[in-house]
């Protein structure tokens, strides 16, 4: 094992040319010329640095004892060459260092009750209305944007996905929908504006659930619209909706929960309708828990209590819940470049950013954006839209029969309608 600062010597030569380190004690290393400048404060951060633990890394920024100078696009670029092996990779192909035994073995660390989510969800979504809207669209939509031939602004791409998404549910004014975790009630409202249906949000936020209800007063739409703040697990089964959207959720959910989810799910949903189910998921199988300590410091200062799963692995509890996926469609590209419009946007105003929140919230948030986007650009990230079905038919004799649903027997409803839009 090389020690510490002969580590990093070796590993900027090798892997990170941009990158120059200033150590505690005065000396430098890396090029006079790099583009990325590390000034450390501490040498408890060399470890990090030499282990190519880029989250560990990212931690010690947001708590003061490493310094970054640099363009971040520079800065993520430069952190993805210390990782040394792709995380989607099979594990035999990975190239093992002495570091790999730091990493967690990936198993659920999380216990999703109601009191822990409603926390995890104050802790993120409760920063400040403000920061938020600083550099998300002016709708405030804190999910994949959809990038159609020609659409070049984020507020565009945005509406583009509103309307992508309700086109793949079928709305029809009168129909009954469920927003599960509403965000700032971006589909909320589009669904009932523009497709004329009654809509419920929930959302375990304060501050989103009295936006979108100002929002909601303010449009005049109080008899078909409304936000409430409640649990998902709360939601009373009396009254079956015709479609459910889950944009941005079966994540925070966590693993162990997920069969219960989308049992929950299946039972607030009228047989024949329709699920929304959108959410970021692993790139690869082996991945649901990134690499070289990003996941550690995605937890502890953006997302406590999130979890990765692979598509498949979704799709597998969907169908033991009783759901009929009918269309899958991967937005992988389309979060990268939703994440670096929303990483330009705070670069461009990152004073006012510190203003409304704190240093320490600006670097973790900084950090957060552009290291994603990279992550969904090289595709250690991913997501999906998986459309999904409660079928219809009736049991008999212990076989199920008839189970179509509304959903045609093909998709052109959806790309001829929106070449319109």
């Amino acid at each position: 094992m090389l020690p510490p600062t002969l580590a990093v010597q070796s590993r900027l030569a090798e892997r990170a040319p941009l990158l120059a380190v200033h150590l505690p004690g005065g000396q430098r290393l890396g090029a006079v010329d790099a583009k990325v400048r590390l000034t450390l404060h501490a040498w408890s951060v060399l470890p990090h640095l030499a282990a190519g633990r880029v989250g560990a890394l990212a931690m010690d920024h947001v708590e003061g004892l490493l310094d970054i100078e640099g363009a971040v696009r520079d800065v993520v670029e430069a952190a993805a060459n210390l990782v040394d092996a792709d995380p989607t990779a099979p594990a035999a192909n990975r190239v093992r260092r002495w570091w790999d035994g730091l990493h967690h073995d990936g198993r659920s660390r999380v216990r999703h009750t109601l009191e822990a989510d409603a926390r995890q969800i104050e802790f993120h979504y409760d920063v400040s209305d403000d920061f938020y809207a600083l550099w998300l669209d002016a709708r405030r939509i804190y999910s994949c944007a959809y990038w159609r031939p020609g659409v070049r602004s984020l507020d565009a791409a945005q509406e583009a996905k509103l309307e992508h998404l309700c086109r793949k549910l079928m709305l029809a004014p009168g129909q009954r929908l469920l927003d599960v975790g509403a965000g700032w009630g971006g589909l909320l409202l589009w669904a009932a504006e523009h497709h004329g249906v009654d809509a419920t949000g929930i959302t375990l936020s304060r501050h989103q659930q009295a936006h979108v209800q100002r929002l909601i007063d303010e449009r005049g739409l109080g008899r078909r619209v409304r936000m409430l703040r409640l649990d998902y697990r709360a939601l009373p089964e009396d009254q079956p909706y015709d479609r459910i959207a889950s944009i941005g959720m079966f994540e925070h959910v966590g693993r162990a929960q997920l069969p219960a989810y989308f049992g929950k799910l299946h039972r607030l949903l009228a047989p024949g309708g329709l699920l929304m189910n959108h959410g970021i998921t692993a790139g690869g199988t082996r991945n649901t828990q990134l690499g070289a300590g990003i996941g550690d410091f995605v937890e502890r200062y953006i997302f406590p209590g999130g979890e990765l799963m692979h598509a498949s692995h979704v799709m597998g509890v969907m169908a033991e819940a009783g759901w009929e996926t009918l269309d899958v469609e991967c937005l992988r590209p389309h979060y990268a470049r939703t994440l670096w419009a929303w990483s330009d946007a705070l670069e461009a105003r990152r004073d006012e950013a510190r203003a409304l929140s704190s240093e320490r919230v600006l670097r973790a948030y900084r950090l957060y954006l552009a290291g994603s986007a990279v992550a969904f650009e090289r595709g250690w990230m991913s997501l999906h839209q998986m459309l999904a079905s409660r079928p219809n038919g009736r049991v008999e004799g212990g076989a199920m029969r008839g189970a179509q649903s509304v959903y045609p027997f093909t998709r052109d409803h959806v790309h001829r309608e929106m070449a319109t839009f």
